[in-house]
């Protein structure tokens, strides 16, 4: 079985380079940002998506304004600025930002300052999967039948992923996993995303439509779900691609445990619950069309809102690079914040994930 290492970008020391995912899986493209004018519209056009990577990709973009602007820390400020708003829901984007710019701040605005905290950003991401990844193997028995929704995988952070970190390190363990993906509408993240990955690192994925979740569990297919997060609040409750709670409410009405996996960068404490998220809207146009060709009559109206909220109570534990956190969640995320990153997480990971990811 060939098996293929899938990674979304990659730093040259000038620029930051994107595997452009708008192409996937018809073409592997990549998109060269020298700016962070450019990374942000990258983020905000979904070049690069997935909460961790496109923090990652954000603290690249803060690196290259120090470069653009040596000795104007006013303009860096700026920039960054700009770079959080590209999309507002994910808390890691806010994050990685602000990391960069507090050692700015400590230090002194060096453009060699700010290329290291994105890589240490970069080396810290490969490791909290590989740690997620560890903390599933609890919850995924041998010849377990996992659905999953939307991509949460390589092409969505620096390292093997957060929910299908959690399917990869399953089968590296020896077990057996069957994976279902939801295609994800209306952007399709699980058809052109999720199932090409898995299949290009060997896994045998499942496409079915959104719909379908629902008759796929009543025919007790599915032992249980794994889904990714973009912010985690302090409550417990999830945002996370749109579709999410709808799986979260099929899986407690046919007894299917339901698993959030995502690092610690995605929890928000300073957030108290789920209705403090801001929830991104995009474009209609991504409703009524599919790859630029209509499929509604013109003028037909569509709403979008990017993500939906999945309440504490509907989640059976969360899956972090801080181990595994059952439910009641307020105090287990309480709890994780408290004791903070795992004691020796440098020596947690594999030899593979100690690697730095630039070329």
């Amino acid at each position: 079985m060939g098996v293929e290492r899938v990674q979304a970008w990659r730093w040259d020391g000038q620029a930051l380079w994107l595997l452009d995912q708008r192409q996937l899986p018809a073409r592997e493209c990549w998109q060269r940002c020298e700016t962070p004018e450019a990374v942000a519209e990258a983020i905000r056009e979904m070049v690069v998506r997935g909460a961790p990577l496109i923090g990652l990709a954000a603290a690249w973009g803060v690196a290259l304004a120090v470069r653009a602007w040596p000795g104007r820390p006013e303009r860096v400020r700026e920039a960054a600025g700009r770079l959080v708003q590209a999309r507002p829901t994910a808390v890691n984007l806010r994050w990685a930002v602000q990391r960069v710019l507090a050692r700015l701040e400590r230090e002194g605005f060096d453009f060699a300052r700010a290329e290291q905290e994105a890589q240490a950003i970069a080396r810290e991401d490969e490791a909290a999967c590989w740690r997620i990844g560890q903390a599933g193997l609890a919850v995924v028995p041998d010849g377990a039948r996992v659905l999953t929704h939307c991509n949460t995988g390589a092409l969505a952070t620096a390292g093997i992923g957060t929910a299908l970190g959690v399917l990869r390190a399953a089968r590296q363990a020896g077990r057996r996993v069957t994976v279902y993906c939801t295609e994800t509408r209306p952007y399709l993240q699980g058809a052109r995303l999720t199932a090409w990955e898995l299949a290009r690192e060997g896994f045998d994925p499942i496409l079915i439509t959104d719909s379908m979740a629902g008759a796929l569990m009543a025919q007790g297919k599915v032992d249980l779900v794994v889904v990714g997060a973009d912010r985690i609040a302090r409550n417990g409750d999830v945002a996370n691609k749109v579709g999410t709670y709808t799986l979260a409410v099929l899986a407690r009405a046919h007894g299917i445990p339901f698993y959030v996996a995502a690092p610690f960068s995605s929890v928000d404490l300073a957030t108290p619950d789920g209705r403090a998220i801001p929830i991104e809207q995009r474009s209609a146009a991504e409703v009524v069309q599919v790859a630029g060709v209509p499929i509604a009559p013109e003028g037909v109206r569509a709403w979008h809102p990017a993500f939906d909220v999945t309440p504490a109570e509907l989640v059976d534990a969360l899956i972090t690079d801080r181990g595994l956190l059952r439910p009641p969640l307020a105090d287990a995320l309480a709890e994780a914040a408290r004791l903070g990153p795992c004691d020796g997480a440098a020596a947690a990971a594999s030899p593979e994930q100690r690697r730095s990811p630039t070329p």
